[in-house]
């Protein structure tokens, strides 16, 4: 099996990486037995339950394993309650928390006294809608509000009712409620369907369409190794908003994208949120949250590899492996300056 991670603008597989082993004894920073701030404490964390998530969650429970934490393999939940857990303390943390996407979860869950977001795990993911680039260009299609024509609306007709069909958001996820703020926004509701379901067991139906040459709308964001297969620019397009239209929590968010546009969808970071009297209890876990992060186009590469198979949990800590031996002078700097909170 091998990793490829792009580091320093290149890309470079394990086999490189291993170069670097030899000195890992010697490194500052790397966890050695009697550095150990975390030891005795057990950790719980939690994750979204898709393999796409389990990347970032397992590069963020390595750093706490060196740092001499316990931790517990990452449990499978929904946004929602994830949020609701950490904020009561039955788990101690979350990845990723989206924000702004994520805030009215975190809000009902307490808010800052009861958890708190730390660090950017993530920077700059987007979202919006796309759709095949042939139909784009065939029909001049740019906007999302241009779907009101019924004669638009139809091609992307999937069931024969004559409204578009949106390949579109898991509930709870939160991006459904954008897309549903949306509709109402953007004068769509008799227009467009928002078909639901698992979003990752809708995507062969997106990329058989679009390979076949059938018009297709849907819903999609980065990192994801779907932007590896349907790309933009070359198989599909992004749809540009009239103006931005977000529930109230996300007032004043950034939807504006360089090169792109308005795409409707506040642009995000990801972060780990943590439960808030854990983080006071535990300043060496809390500086390693605040350090610790991951270019997204490593997110996008190891995304891929989960698609063309390397998905079960042992394939994807091994991928977590991979980027941190790839990265370990860096990754040892963030455990030294982790460390040193603990003094």
């Amino acid at each position: 099996m091998s990793y490829r991670f792009r580091i320093n603008g290149h890309f470079r597989g394990l086999a490189a990486a291993v170069t670097v082993l030899g000195t890992l004894a010697l490194s500052p920073g790397y966890a050695a037995a009697e550095d150990l701030p975390g030891k005795g404490v057990t950790v719980r964390p939690l994750y979204l339950g898709q393999a796409e998530e389990l990347f970032e969650a397992y590069v963020v429970k390595l750093g706490l394993e060196d740092l001499g934490y316990t931790v517990d393999e990452p449990s499978a939940t929904q946004v929602p309650l994830a949020h609701i857990a950490v904020g009561n303390g039955d788990a101690d943390y979350y990845t990723p928390h989206w924000y702004p996407l994520h805030i009215a979860f975190a809000e009902k869950a307490g808010g800052d006294a009861k958890l708190r977001r730390v660090g950017t795990l993530v920077k700059n993911s987007i979202q919006g809608y796309s759709i095949d680039k042939a139909t784009a260009d065939k029909y001049g299609i740019k906007t999302i509000d241009q779907l009101k024509d019924p004669k638009i609306a139809k091609l992307f007709d999937v069931d024969g009712d004559g409204k578009a069909d949106l390949y579109g958001c898991d509930p709870g996820w939160g991006c459904e409620r954008i897309i549903e703020h949306n509709l109402d926004a953007y004068g769509l509701r008799d227009a467009v369907t928002h078909k639901q379901g698992e979003y990752f067991a809708l995507l062969p139906d997106v990329i058989q369409r679009i390979q076949s040459g059938s018009p297709t709308l849907y819903y999609s964001w980065t990192p994801n190794w779907l932007q590896g297969v349907l790309r933009h620019g070359k198989e599909v397009i992004w749809l540009t908003v009239p103006f931005t239209a977000l529930p109230d929590e996300q007032a004043g968010a950034n939807t504006t994208v360089p090169g792109i546009g308005n795409l409707g969808f506040s642009v995000n970071n990801h972060h780990v949120i943590a439960n808030t009297p854990f983080l006071e209890k535990n300043p060496v876990a809390n500086k390693w949250f605040e350090l610790v992060e991951v270019p997204i186009q490593d997110i996008d590469d190891e995304n891929l590899l989960i698609h063309k198979g390397e998905k079960s949990n042992e394939d994807i800590h091994g991928h977590a492996e991979a980027w941190k031996k790839a990265h370990l002078d860096q990754w040892n700097t963030w455990i030294t300056q982790a460390k040193q909170a603990g003094k």
